[in-house]
């Protein structure tokens, strides 16, 4: 290689490339901009935080404080930005809307944005994996869906993990016949009081997995199931309920155990069908609906499948990247160590920076969800703390690099319950109680479902039990926008404790 090529692509006269604009990938590029580095971001979809769009119905169960990266904060309140209450808790589409659409379009970044513009390959300029000489020293090829090569000083992979959802078989291979079928199977998070109301209204849907898109999933069809008669749930799980309820001590979340107690309440009243070690082994089509097969033999027949089973990541485009990955996470091997399932409780999360995330490929990092692989306990504020880090190790501030500046609860969780306590002083002001009332009604309404004969004798009596009149119980467990409702098992168990969750 002649030394004009080499002068003309020079690492230090290029940008950094940011791959996806979500929420990471956004922070990413506030920190760059902080740290006066030039970037560039390309994003695969039409606009920014395509993925986040994809389940912008569903609440993040976590206040805004959670969800705001502080360089981007600051990029938004030059720019005049009107910020969110930061203990109000956004949905997914509020995040967008109201936070992550403004920061692309501040002057920082939105001249820098690349949308519908898909990285397929990355590699350094003009060598492949296995040269070694000089390596550190060329800049990175990108290569577009179009065709058209982008040089990049260092890679910040945050394109994340939703578009590579794991599939249904039990052994982490598709299950036999999925892929024919993908008619009737949905992935995590559908809309199911939205878009995709009539796809299950009055149907037969099996959820299958354990974590939190399952929860999630699982107790917005049993608020579909009280307003559309004939709608039926079955949850099925490879493993025990003990583990997906939060019963057993391998699961410290606080709040993954209080989301537990909602789904316990549904299936202690019959409002969930429960299959347990039904590991997934074959899908077949069964008339206008779809029959899944376990490894035992047992069948279960449905209109519809929502495979609610996790991510994983896609590290193909790295492929000629030497990457040192750990063999059963697929992220670092210096990060496996802090969060495998296996060895850590789920709980466990340990903010981390650019250290943890480096792979034998100088200036080459995968944050985000993508960054932990298969496992289940990224936190979005853990993404930005990584970003923050990587942008001081890119300038060689090392010391400001190695600073952990972010400081978590000791269970690592951010939310403390603040979705269900919101949504109780609303109800409160608008009936004229007190705000603790609402969610003590429903505590008290979900503690007598099991004996009792129905939501509405259950709501009496514990309207009782708290000193409130029955009438105003009867109208808050029943409150909706639509006159005569009456009391929804699911929407008592939004007002507990039991709607806390996590932040992702």
């Amino acid at each position: 290689m002649s030394s004009d090529i080499l002068d003309a692509t020079a690492p230090q006269d290029l940008p950094v490339v940011v791959i996806g604009a979500g929420p990471v990938g956004l922070a990413a590029a506030a920190h760059l901009h902080e740290r006066e580095v030039p970037f560039l971001i390309l994003e695969a979809g039409s606009a920014v935080a395509a993925s986040v769009r994809a389940w912008a119905h569903v609440s993040l169960f976590s206040p805004w404080r959670y969800n705001i990266d502080p360089a981007a904060r600051r990029l938004l309140d030059t720019a005049g930005w009107a910020a969110p209450d930061d203990d109000t808790v956004p949905t997914g589409g509020q995040l967008v809307e109201n936070y992550l659409q403004p920061l692309a379009k501040t002057a920082a970044i939105a001249g820098r944005l690349r949308c519908d513009t898909r990285v397929v390959a990355i590699s350094r300029t003009s060598l492949d994996k296995v040269r070694t000489d000089g390596r550190a020293d060329l800049p990175f090829t990108l290569r577009l869906a179009d065709g058209e090569d982008l040089l990049a000083s260092a890679v910040i992979d945050a394109a994340g993990t939703w578009n590579t959802p794991n599939p249904l078989g039990v052994n982490g291979l598709p299950a036999h016949g999925e892929h024919d079928l993908t008619d009737l199977i949905d992935h995590a998070l559908p809309d199911v009081l939205g878009t995709d109301h009539d796809t299950h209204a009055g149907r037969h849907t099996i959820v299958v997995g354990s974590g939190h898109s399952a929860a999630n999933t699982l107790l917005t069809l049993a608020r579909l199931a009280e307003t559309v008669t004939e709608t039926r749930i079955t949850w099925a799980l490879r493993g025990t309920a003990a583990r997906a309820l939060g019963e057993d001590d391998t699961d410290q979340l606080p709040d993954r155990g209080a989301l537990g107690n909602g789904l316990r309440t549904l299936l202690e009243t019959g409002h969930v069908t429960l299959l347990e070690g039904f590991g997934v082994h074959t899908v077949t089509r069964a008339g206008t609906g779809i029959q899944l097969t376990a490894i035992d033999g047992r069948t279960v027949t449905a209109d519809r499948v929502v495979a609610a089973t996790g991510f994983r990541p896609d590290h193909s485009i790295a492929g000629e990247l030497r990457l040192d990955l750990d063999p059963i996470l697929g992220c670092t091997r210096t990060l496996a160590e802090l969060i495998d399932p296996n060895e850590n409780s789920r709980s466990a999360i340990t903010p981390h920076g650019y250290a943890e995330l480096t792979h034998p490929e100088p200036n080459y990092y995968a944050v985000g969800m993508k960054s932990y692989g298969r496992a289940p306990t990224f936190l979005m504020t853990v993404g930005y703390e990584q970003v923050r880090s990587i942008a001081a190790a890119l300038v060689g501030d090392f010391d400001d690099a190695e600073e952990i500046q972010l400081d978590l609860p000791d269970t690592g969780v951010c939310s403390t319950g603040l979705g269900a306590e919101q949504a109780s002083r609303d109800i409160a002001a608008r009936f004229g109680v007190g705000p603790d009332v609402p969610t003590a009604l429903a505590t008290a309404t979900i503690a007598l479902l099991p004996t009792a004969a129905g939501a509405s004798e259950a709501v009496r009596a514990a309207a009782v039990q708290i000193g409130l009149d029955p009438r105003i119980a009867l109208q808050i467990a029943a409150f909706n926008d639509e006159p005569g409702a009456l009391p929804s098992v699911a929407g008592l168990i939004s007002l507990t404790p039991s709607a806390a969750g996590r932040c992702c």
